[in-house]
C-alpha cells in the first residue's frame, strides 16, 4: 500500500463506501417508468415484462378481474378464461467490478475506480435494503475474486473490503501491466457462474472491449437481466485544453498536446466510439447502458438521469 492510498478522488475508503449507505435509497436503476428499481431483487424490470411469473390458465371465476381474461382461449373455449400470474420471485444481483489500471485516471474529482467503487457500493446497499442477496466478481489486471449473493450486511461488507483492497494496489509506480483481455476473460466466466433469473451489473470502462465482450453480454442477456455501467471521465467527451500532457497506462507514456483542437475532437470520437459498440447493438436485447462520469456524486447522477425511484 502506498502513502497515497487515503487520498480521497485518487483512492476509496472502505469508510466512505459504507456511509453511502445513506444514499442507497430514492432512485432506480431502470429509465422514467412506473416500476421497481432495477436494483432490487424482486423488480419489475422492462426486461422481463411485467415483473410477474405466469402460472397457469384457468376458467373465470367471479370476482376475477376481467384485465386477466385471456380473449384468445376464451374465443376458442367459447367459455371465459383468465391468466394466473404470482408475484415474480426473488432474484439476486451479481456485481461485476473493474478495478483494472485503465481505470486509474481522473481529471475532475476522481479516479474512474473510484467512481466504479461507488457505484458498486451504492448497488450494494441498494439491494440489501430491499432484502435482497447481493455477490460480486471484483477484478484488475491481475486476479478476480467471487463473493457469492448472500442477504446479509457481512456480505456487502466482504464485497467493498475486496474492492477497496484491489483499489489500493493500483498505481501508475507499480509493477502492473495492462491487460484488457481480462475483461472478456470475467465475462466468459460470469457466463458459466450466474443461474438464470440474476440481475449482473457490469460497472467498467470497457477498456479492452471487442466482439466477444457484446457477446457474452447478450449470453448472459438470454436468461438475465444485465445492465451496464459505464465509467468515464469527462475528458473523453472532449479532452481538456490543459497545454501538453503526459499520459501512461503504467507501461507506456505518450505526449499529447490538448491545445490541439484535432487531438480534443479524437478523444471525443474514440469515447463515442467506445459508447456506440456497447448501445448500438445491445439496444436490440434491452441491455440498458447507464454511463457515469467521475466528476459528479453517483447518486445524484442516477437521479438526474433515469429519474427517482
Amino acid at each position: 500500500m502506498n502513502q497515497f492510498t487515503e487520498t480521497p478522488g485518487v483512492y476509496v475508503s472502505l469508510d466512505s463506501l459504507i456511509r453511502l449507505q445513506h444514499k442507497a435509497r430514492g432512485f432506480s436503476f431502470l429509465p422514467k417508468q412506473p416500476v421497481h428499481s432495477l436494483l432490487t431483487g424482486r423488480h419489475a424490470s422492462r426486461l422481463r415484462g411485467r415483473g410477474l411469473d405466469f402460472e397457469e390458465i384457468r376458467g373465470y371465476l367471479p370476482g376475477d378481474d376481467i384485465r386477466s381474461i385471456d380473449w384468445k382461449v376464451t374465443a376458442r373455449t367459447r367459455k371465459p378464461h383468465i391468466r394466473v400470474y404470482s408475484e415474480e420471485r426473488e432474484r439476486p444481483v451479481l456485481l461485476v467490478v473493474d478495478q483494472r489500471l485503465s481505470m486509474f485516471f481522473g481529471t475532475q474529482v476522481n479516479m474512474k475506480s473510484v467512481t466504479a467503487a461507488e457505484v458498486a457500493a451504492l448497488a450494494a446497499w441498494r439491494v440489501l435494503s430491499s432484502g435482497d442477496r447481493v455477490g460480486a466478481v471484483v477484478f484488475n489486471d491481475t486476479e478476480t475474486r467471487d463473493i457469492r449473493p448472500h442477504r446479509s450486511a457481512k456480505t456487502v461488507m466482504e464485497i467493498l473490503t475486496r474492492i477497496v483492497d484491489q483499489n489500493h494496489k493500483l498505481s501508475v509506480n507499480s509493477n502492473i501491466k495492462p491487460n484488457p483481455d481480462i475483461l472478456n476473460q470475467v465475462l466468459e466466466k460470469v457466463v458459466h457462474l450466474v443461474k438464470n433469473d440474476t440481475l449482473i451489473c457490469i460497472i467498467s470502462d470497457f477498456y479492452g472491449i471487442t466482439a466477444d465482450t457484446r457477446r457474452f453480454i447478450k449470453l448472459m442477456s438470454r436468461h438475465n437481466d444485465v445492465i451496464i455501467s459505464m465509467i468515464y471521465d469527462p475528458s473523453a467527451k472532449g479532452l481538456i485544453n490543459a497545454g501538453p500532457l503526459v499520459l501512461s497506462d503504467g507501461e507506456r507514456q505518450v505526449a499529447l498536446n490538448s491545445s490541439s483542437k484535432k487531438m480534443r475532437n479524437l478523444t471525443h470520437d474514440m469515447f463515442k466510439d467506445r459508447l456506440n459498440a456497447l448501445t448500438s447493438e445491445l439496444a436490440r436485447y434491452g441491455v440498458p447502458v447507464l454511463p457515469i462520469h467521475t466528476s459528479e456524486g453517483v447518486a445524484e447522477q442516477i437521479r438526474a438521469s433515469i429519474g427517482p425511484h
